[in-house]
């Protein structure tokens, strides 16, 4: 029958008004005949607006209507339905929210009478109820429909708003503790002579463990067994190894009814290759010996659920002195560090902003907060130790260890995103941690969780600002509470002990806690504005300084700085609106003693930290201009000099800010992937800075002595790693000194006026300071120590053409000009091309010469006892090895190649690879071996404040020089091991092509 075109258009606009989405197909979907009896009822229209989809609850009541046996159940569903509002809510809000349960009672239409019951033990049912619920379940098929016919009314309970998250989360765990006894219970008849040999536990582990569980999640597990009185335990193993198995097929195996949730036991000893079952002798050796830490974290939520519960709970009182014991083992800050760093690498970058358990700000972060402080400080605290996450966290706060507002804040905000991840895995019954991105399934999400205005827009700024709040409180978590025991400010609140902070302090990575709490009391205490804001910086510092491999001297720097400048009005303000301002500073002071010495010398270059282009170097010519500024405004030599070696100080500082800064990475922008790119650019500020240095000296001592003009043209060569452009931090200044007499002036005088501009730039360079002294190493120069320091062209020219030696040729390689007259310089440069680029290369005595030195240099120069695997300028594979290949290229073809006609490096070798005279792989192990030595000596510098060839053999130094070459905690034997790996793989190279091997 047609339907008038006014009453079609009458039914259309309301059922819009419900929320419908597709109003005509709900038209056609009231008009089927079995509806017939209800369609015009305003209660039905109603119920089904008020849902989380309302066009999926409608097709899910066509298709359970359709689904009835006969005439007589659908009356009865129908009467029901109208009549009994708690039935309609109920059901239609199942319906609403999951397309999989809809599928469920499609199949088994009787099963909404499950939800007709509303006794008081079907408002909160337990472990008692929902065996009950399955007791009738003889085989895998009917238990999986029992568990959805009891899944069918938590979902009723928690769509309608009877139950919260954590009751329905707790329900969850429940039911899935009678589906863990029921599957047990079949496998044990099926076997009954293995029930009859053995004594097997099912511990539950994870969020099942905790009382938390998902809608969908795996349920970990852990297997107890022990023999029965008399039987052979090896034998009563097996049994319950048997009978284990079989239980997790049953829970696990997809049948025609689907499946129920994969059962998980890899939380056990070993992991999967060890045994399924285990005695509790054999639990307990494997906690004592072998156990990380995160075993232990993982413990805290152990709790016996099946099988023979008196020896689960003797599995608990076992290994429970254990659990809280974790925080005093020796491994335990690296593990918790490595544990802190949020896992998203392994997230696909396209899902990292939908994660809901792993991304930043996500449920993971809260729980591994809680269950961090748990071990901490559940020691001595018994009332911390719940499995139950919104349980501990309230603990937490009511004994003070965590603050009271930060609690309430990441309580609603873990409540939120559980409840979140229940919507919208009850869809479709499907485990995932991912927001959807469709409008359809944000839709009916946001409406599920009571956003109706706007839905879409309403979930995503609600979640966005609860991950914010997590993201903001995960680090202060652990810190806020520190400050307020010191501050000694507010009144009234619980506050933690002077021990329990020290605890709390030595879990977080300080050595010396107790003087951390004197530094956090003096920069937090009292009520000035800077005291004010401190407390607002401090508790994300720490969390920063922590992630250092020296948490302590960050905070012992930062006290240092806030000492020096707290009472200017700018630092604070920097560190408090310039986001990356306070994160670098950590970052920096915490990193080890180069870049923090620098910066106690003249603190307020921590401006340059607040913009991303102040941590950018500066040319040579912008450095040498500033330079030449500073020492034509000084009064003498004395002071112009200082004011270079100002200069100097701040612009090492401004790189090794970013160089620190860059390697580390920050937590809006990844660590530099470009290993080549940080060296490089170290190299090349670190020389710029020496040679703008060199230049203002010069000019200083010029204009002392003589004034505006010296009687002989004079010129700084630079040599060495100077003239590559390849200079570290605590590298001298290897140079030659070139002078020609100006027309008319005597060469004794002339010769007299250049020592004496050498001595004397010498002597300025190297007065005690505050800031570093620059030393120049003159020994590169003809004849050695025992030639002169400067000689004229001339001599230079004589010198070369009567007695030069191969290995001048080769020092010569990297001659550059860097300071005074650069026409002498180029003129110099012009001198010596033919000897280091030897028309037709070298001859074969050379080469063998060459072979020689290098061969006498390994054997004679290797300091004694150290290891030539790790030394990174002469051991295996190191600085010298690839140096040496590269230059032995050069000597041999840098007359007929251009590109090798270079002072670098990295460059001459590119130029010998696009030139085929080395093959591309071997070029890239060549580079990569030297980018890696040049960082391990840059970051030994950083480190330690001097500068080393070696790897350092304090713990805590290694750690830190892991830490800038991008090694978590912990892993500084994989660094070491690296080292060797890339560093022999160089020397197999070099042989073949420097020894000819």
């Amino acid at each position: 029958m047609s339907v008038p075109q006014g009453r079609r258009s009458s039914t259309f606009t309301r059922l819009l008004r419900h929320g419908f989405t597709d109003p005509s197909a709900a038209e056609r979907l009231l008009d089927v005949p079995d509806l017939s009896a209800v369609r015009s009822d305003p209660l039905l229209l109603d119920a089904l607006g008020a849902t989380a989809d309302p066009d999926l609850a409608l097709l899910g009541l066509v298709r359970l209507v359709e689904a009835q046996a006969g005439d007589p159940e659908r009356r009865e569903l129908l009467d029901t339905l109208i009549t009994a509002k708690p039935l309609r809510d109920r059901l239609l809000g199942v319906l609403g929210a999951s397309e999989a349960l809809a599928d469920h009672l499609a199949r088994h239409p009787l099963d909404w009478q499950a939800l007709v019951t509303y006794e008081p033990s079907d408002l909160h049912p337990g472990v008692e109820e929902f065996e009950r619920g399955l007791a009738d379940a003889g085989d895998p098929n009917s238990l999986r429909v029992a568990y959805r016919r009891c899944l069918l009314s938590i979902a009723a309970r928690d769509v309608c708003g009877t139950t919260d998250i954590a009751q329905t989360a707790a329900e969850l765990a429940d039911l899935a503790t009678a589906t863990l006894r029921a599957a047990l219970a079949m496998a044990q008849a099926d076997a009954p002579g293995d029930a009859a040999l053995c004594r097997l536990a099912v511990i539950a582990m994870g969020k099942c463990g905790g009382h938390e569980l998902n809608y969908v999640s795996d349920v970990d597990v852990i297997f107890v067994g022990e023999a029965v009185e008399g039987a052979d335990e090896g034998k009563a193993i097996q049994a319950a190894t048997r009978l284990a198995s079989h239980m997790m097929r049953i829970c696990s195996d997809t049948t025609v009814e689907g499946t129920i949730w994969p059962v998980d036991a890899n939380l056990r000893p070993e992991g999967r290759n060890g045994p399924l079952v285990r005695t509790l002798s054999s639990h307990l050796a494997y906690y004592q010996r072998w156990a990380k830490t995160w075993e232990f974290q993982a413990l805290l939520k152990a709790r016996p659920v099946a099988g023979d519960l008196e020896l689960g709970d003797a599995y608990v009182r076992t290994l429970s002195p254990l659990v809280w014991q974790a925080a005093e083992r020796e491994n335990f800050v690296p593990d918790v560090q490595r544990m802190r760093k949020r896992v998203v690498e392994n997230i696909p970058a396209g899902e990292v902003d939908r994660e809901l358990k792993l991304g930043p700000g996500g449920l993971r972060d809260v729980e591994f907060a809680v269950q961090l402080l748990q071990l901490v400080h559940g020691r001595a605290d018994l009332s911390l130790r719940s499995g139950t996450t919104l349980d501990a966290l309230a603990a937490l706060a009511d004994g003070g260890y965590v603050g009271r507002v930060d609690a309430v804040q990441l309580d609603d905000a873990y409540r939120f995103l559980r409840t979140l991840e229940h919507r919208i895995q009850l869809y479709r019954l499907r485990r995932t941690h991912l927001v959807p991105e469709g409008d359809a399934d944000l839709r009916r999400t946001g409406r599920s969780m009571g956003m109706r205005t706007e839905p879409i827009t309403e979930l995503h700024r609600a979640w966005r600002r609860h991950t914010s709040v997590v993201r903001r409180l995960h680090e202060k978590l652990f810190y806020r509470p520190l400050l307020d025991a010191v501050a000694q400010l507010a009144s009234g609140e619980t506050r933690l002990s002077t021990e329990a902070a020290r605890e709390r302090l030595v879990a977080l990575g300080y050595h010396d806690p107790s003087a951390a709490l004197r530094h956090l009391e003096a920069l937090a205490s009292g009520v000035t504005r800077k005291a004010a804001i401190q407390r607002t910086l401090l508790p994300v510092l720490l969390g920063w300084f922590a992630d250092s491999a020296d948490p302590d001297a960050g905070l012992l720097n930062f006290r240092k700085v806030s000492d020096a400048l707290g009472k200017t009005p700018w630092y604070l303000r920097l560190l408090r609106d310039e986001g990356a301002a306070a994160e670098n500073l950590a970052r920096v002071l915490s990193a080890g003693r180069l870049a923090p010495d620098l910066l106690m010398r003249a603190p307020e270059a921590v401006a340059l930290l607040g913009d991303q282009r102040g941590l950018e170097p500066r040319g040579h010519a912008q450095l040498e201009q500033e330079v030449l500024a500073a020492v034509g405004r000084a009064d003498g030599a004395e002071q112009a000099v200082a004011a270079a070696r100002g200069v100097r100080r701040r612009e090492l500082f401004r790189t090794s800010a970013a160089d620190i800064i860059a390697s580390y990475g920050t937590e809006d922008t990844p660590a530099e992937a470009d290993q080549g790119a940080l060296v490089d650019r170290v190299g090349g500020a670190v020389s710029d800075i020496t040679a703008a240095t060199l230049a203002g000296t010069l000019r200083a001592v010029v204009r002392e002595g003589w004034g505006d003009e010296l009687p002989t043209r004079f010129c700084v060569i630079a040599m060495g790693r100077f003239g590559g452009h390849e200079l570290g931090y605590g590298s001298d200044a290897d140079v030659l000194f070139v002078h020609e007499p100006r027309e008319g002036v005597d060469d004794q005088e002339a010769a007299k006026a250049a020592n004496r501009v050498v001595s004397e730039m010498r002597r300025l360079l190297a007065l005690p300071s505050a800031d570093p002294p620059l030393l120049i190493d003159a020994d590169l120069r003809p004849e050695g120590k025992s030639g002169p320091v400067v000689r004229t062209l001339k001599s230079y020219e004589a010198y070369y053409r009567r007695w030069s030696l191969v290995w001048e040729s080769q020092a010569l390689l990297r001659a550059e000009p860097v300071a005074g007259d650069l026409d002498l310089g180029r003129r110099f440069i012009d001198l010596i091309d033919p000897l280091r680029f030897p028309a037709e290369g070298l001859g074969e005595d050379a080469v063998r010469e060459i072979r020689r030195l290098k061969a006498r240099m390994e054997s004679e120069r290797l300091p004694r006892g150290a290891d030539p695997t790790l030394h990174t300028k002469l051991g295996r594979g190191g600085l010298s090895d690839v140096e040496w290949t590269v230059q032995l290229l050069q000597l041999q073809q840098g007359w007929a190649e251009p590109g090798l006609r270079t002072t670098r490096t990295r460059e001459a070798l590119a130029a010998a690879c696009a030139a085929e005279l080395i093959q591309g792989e071997e070029a890239a192990i060549l580079d990569e071996a030297w980018v890696l030595a040049s960082r391990v000596r840059g970051a030994v510098m950083l480190v330690r404040g001097r500068p080393g060839d070696t790897f350092p053999s304090d713990g805590r130094e290694l750690a830190a020089v892991g830490r800038y070459l991008g090694y978590d905690p912990g892993h500084v034997g994989d660094m070491l091991e690296d080292y060797r790996r890339m560093t022999r793989r160089a020397r197999a190279v070099m042989e073949e092509r420097f020894y000819g091997a």
